[in-house]
């Protein structure tokens, strides 16, 4: 019979036993080997049936069985060691301790929020669908191990992301388990009369969106988690944290919002009840939580209302414009999205009909709301609301998540800093890294151990020392290799169990799937490849020619096989073509032995497939792929990537340690044609240079080119793609300079700035370059090479030195309230500038009687080849994170530019 309503029953751990609770409620256990393994001893078959979960494996020891373990001496031992160590990692100091103490001001922020749609702890939190959470997950992680005050914010979906399984016919099939937060590692936040604290949202015609807020304890980083499912909501409201990525416009509206707004008020509430500082820098992981601005202006422009200190404990007595002012220096935007279709949108009424006096936060004007996401530039679309453009105007700093996408976004956002090239839009990158203790097998962790001991090889997995990385050098060939193949083993192993459940899941009996056990070989070159599938990701590539792709697999002296995984958005039908186009193509009896599709894809699978694969597959459309940190945590295993030159990989590829697949991007280039072209290039690399090279054994059986690839992959990338490297460098580029900023934003300073900024938007109109003047040119600034007045055009010798004279028109502003910049380098056929050199000009006496002004200085002819030059007009203020962060710029007229011309020499 159906049980009528469902509860937890939690054991009653005997004294001796009772830190097993602070353990198992401490996710540092997902990424601490000797806490695993404490867990495992408890329970070991168990442990599999918990889904390596200690909050619900303890739930399945009985009795007898913590009796037993209350009077067992040496897992007493082991469980009070255990405990010890967690305390120490909870409260000792860590690398930001000791940076705060070396800072140049010592002062980095007290605290930061950090804002993510999902995240990826482990899979006893199923809380993320691909890369954006597992990265917010990893990011999170790696802030405790180095000691940072994050506060991880987020939302807490009822049923999840989505489970996948097959259809007999390989069609994906969707399935959304209900999670009970009592059952998962979460503790509900309660005031301090033990009430559960709520926050809550307005909604129109005078309902409320009300949310508690769970806990999850990520080593030292408090992670809270907001969930609608409350008695006091409607239907309505309590399905707005349903599941992760599902419904309509305004399900996903009502999401972001509580995200964002409700996020700031679960982070105040938190820091009230718990005593944590107060965030002084804000960072929203992608646009989803943007309005947390928003909420955050509210915040400071209430205070200034009310004449007294907000709940912020921040600057007070602002109006809408000062308190834009300040949440901008304090909030930091990380795009992840290489295309527009990847962000989300909404329309104007739809979050126009959500604000104001009729919705949330009363007393702000709709239209200032509207006007910080619409798409009011050229190629945008005026009534559409984008939250990247909100978060890109709601935040001083921004970024994208490697080198090539920080470029790409630059690109694609340029159209809110008109008149500016690409390479001037104030985005910059950080690279993401991927946290190393959760990704690497315990087997690779042993090896390095053994190497450089315990205490060092966790050093270099979660700071980062590549003087401890070069350690791997001396680790002879067959130990390598040994452990290579130890890799394979286990997974083949994990591959033939989760095979066999999803046949059966597809309807198939037991007598039909004997062919299982014969699924991979152990010294088989093996392939991984898996990921969301969007088409972009191009899952079915290696289709592309299946007769060759057959030979491939099934070759007698140098067969490989492939492990594929991934799932679809439950919406995307082009997607599950895909799949099922692959699937159908594994199920053949011909390859099915060299070739599988493994469903769910998930944080579980993915920590066996990372290690056992040796080449890690990737070939997006480039650029497309912002990232791709999968090909990251492979190659923290000795795993070499094989992949287009795309995210991470375009930026640290070398022949020494991987593969790079030669793409076709040329604009004439269709995508058919791209395909066909890439594909055989994928080909030609397995058949010609991949698999001879895995097979190509000394007298030992070993393959010494291989294994020195693998030992450079860990060496060179081993310190750059760990996420210790990414979070500091976000506390160091992007944290400390926010949060210094917040600080020099004293109530009155913000006000002068927004009051200076509408001046100058105001007078911009008139500033312009009216005349562009050369002045003699010397030889090592003392030989003269031509008279004074010498025209530009023609050619000149390295080492001249030209002076130029500048006439620029300030209308009612002052000098101090612009730069004069020359720009000059190197010029293409289009006469655009290249690898720019800016150098600011001086204002040389004060205006003339029609009120413009001169500015000179010298130009370095320091290059060889076809040289040019320009000048513009930027604002400039000592509060301003780059010139170009008010999108205003003045640059000579087409006559004034015909005057000056290009230097050939």
């Amino acid at each position: 019979m159906k049980a009528i309503r469902r509860f937890t029953v939690r054991p009653v751990l005997p004294e001796p036993l009772r830190p097993l609770s602070d353990l198992a409620r401490n996710l540092r256990w997902s990424w601490h080997p000797e806490t695993r393994e404490l867990f495992h001893a408890i329970a070991p078959a168990g442990r599999r049936r918990a889904g390596l979960d200690p909050v619900r494996l303890l739930g399945t020891v009985s009795a007898e069985r913590l009796a037993e373990l209350a009077g067992d001496r040496r897992f007493l031992r082991r469980l009070g060691a255990a405990a010890d160590d967690l305390q120490d990692y909870l409260g000792g100091p860590r690398w930001y301790q000791s940076a705060q103490e070396t800072g140049r001001d010592g002062r980095l922020p007290a605290a930061v929020a950090y804002f993510s749609p999902e995240f990826g702890i482990t899979a006893a939190l199923p809380q993320y669908s691909g890369g954006l959470g597992i990265l917010a997950g990893d990011h999170l992680k790696a802030a405790s191990d180095l000691g940072v005050p994050l506060i991880g914010v987020g939302l807490l979906y009822r049923h999840g992301y989505f489970r996948q399984s097959l259809s007999r016919e390989g069609w994906q099939q969707e399935h959304y388990p209900v999670l009970d937060p009592n059952e998962l590692p979460l503790e509900l936040l309660r005031e301090a009369d033990g009430a559960p604290a709520q926050v809550a949202i307005a909604l129109p015609g005078g309902r409320l969106l009300r949310s508690s807020v769970w806990v999850a304890r990520v080593g030292r980083v408090p992670l809270l988690l907001l969930d609608s499912d409350v008695e006091e909501n409607g239907p309505g409201e309590r399905d707005v944290t349903d599941r992760l990525y599902g419904g309509g416009s305004e399900h996903r509206l009502l999401q972001e919002m509580l995200l964002g707004i409700g996020g700031v008020r679960a982070v105040r509430t938190y820091c009230r009840l718990t005593g944590h500082a107060a965030p002084e820098v804000f960072h929203t992981n992608e646009g989803h939580a943007g309005f947390l601005g928003l909420e955050r202006i509210r915040e400071l422009a209430d205070a200034g209302r009310e004449g007294g200190p907000g709940e912020a404990g921040g600057p007070v007595g602002l109006d809408f414009d000062g308190a834009l002012e300040t949440v901008r220096a304090g909030t930091v935007f990380t795009t992840h999205t290489p295309v527009p279709a990847g962000i989300d949108r909404f329309d104007r009424e739809l979050v126009a009909r959500h604000f104001g006096d009729a919705g949330e936060l009363p007393g702000i004007d709709v239209e200032r709301v509207l006007a910080l996401g619409l798409e009011t530039y050229p190629g945008g679309e005026p009534n559409c609301f984008n939250m990247a453009v909100m978060g890109l105007r709601l935040a001083q700093r921004a970024n994208g998540v490697s080198t090539l996408h920080g470029r790409v976004s630059r690109e694609m956002f340029a159209g809110l800093w008109p008149g500016f090239d690409p390479e001037d839009v104030p985005i910059t990158s950080v690279t993401n890294g991927v946290h190393a203790p959760t990704w690497v097998a315990p087997e690779v962790f042993r090896l390095g151990a053994r190497q450089i001991g315990a205490g060092r090889a966790e050093d270099a997995l979660s700071v980062g020392d590549s003087r401890r990385w070069s350690a791997v050098a001396d680790i002879p060939d067959a130990d390598v290799w040994d452990l290579r193949r130890v890799l394979r083993e286990q997974l083949v192993e994990e591959v033939r169990r989760r095979l066999h459940v999803a046949w059966r899941q597809r309807g198939a009996g037991a007598a039909e799937l004997g062919w299982i056990d014969g699924v991979l070989d152990p010294d088989v070159l093996t392939i991984g490849f898996a990921r969301r599938v969007p088409s972009y990701k191009r899952l079915t590539l290696m289709l592309r020619d299946r007769d060759r792709l057959m030979d491939l697999l099934l070759h007698r002296e140098r067969p490989i096989q492939i492990v594929v995984a991934g799932k679809a958005h439950p919406a995307d039908d082009g997607g599950k073509r895909l799949v099922q186009e692959l699937v159908r193509f594994a199920d053949d009896p011909r390859v099915r032995q060299r070739l599988v599709f493994l469903p769910d894809y998930g944080m579980a699978m993915a920590q066996k497939l990372y290690p056992g694969c040796d080449v890690w597959l990737n070939n997006p459309l480039r650029p497309l792929e912002a990232c791709g940190t999968s090909g990251m945590k492979a190659a923290l295993n000795g795993c070499l990537n094989l992949s287009v030159l795309d995210g991470w990989w375009d930026e640290w590829y070398e022949p020494d340690f991987g593969w790079s697949i030669p793409t076709a991007d040329g604009h004439a280039t269709d995508e058919n044609r791209r395909d066909e072209l890439e594909a055989n290039a994928l080909y030609e690399l397995l058949e010609q240079r991949v698999a001879p090279r895995f097979y190509d054994r000394d007298a030992a059986g070993v393959p010494q080119r291989w294994v020195e690839m693998v030992r450079q992959t860990l060496v060179n990338l081993g310190p750059k793609v760990l996420a210790g490297r990414m979070v500091r460098e976000y506390v160091e580029r992007l944290y400390a300079p926010a949060a210094r900023a917040q600080r020099a934003l004293t109530p009155q300073a913000a006000t002068e700035l927004a009051q200076w900024k509408a001046r100058v938007r105001a007078a911009w109109p008139r500033v312009a370059v009216d005349h562009v003047e050369t002045g003699a040119v010397a030889v090592d600034r003392t030989e003269p090479v031509g008279a004074p007045g010498t025209p530009p055009n023609g050619s000149a010798e390295l080492g001249a030195t030209l002076s130029l004279r500048v006439r620029v028109a300030l209308g009612d502003l002052a000098p101090d309230d612009v730069e004069v910049q020359l720009v000059s380098g190197r010029v293409d056929e289009s006469d655009r500038i290249t690898d720019a050199t800016t150098v600011p000009l001086k204002p040389s006496g004060g205006p003339d009687l029609e009120g413009r002004w001169l500015y000179e200085g010298p130009l370095a002819l320091d290059r060889t080849g076809s040289f040019g030059y320009t000048v513009r007009v930027l604002p400039a203020h000592r509060l301003l994170a780059s010139p170009a962060e008010m999108g205003l710029l003045a640059v000579p007229s087409e006559a004034t530019s015909e005057e000056a011309g290009v230097l050939m020499r």
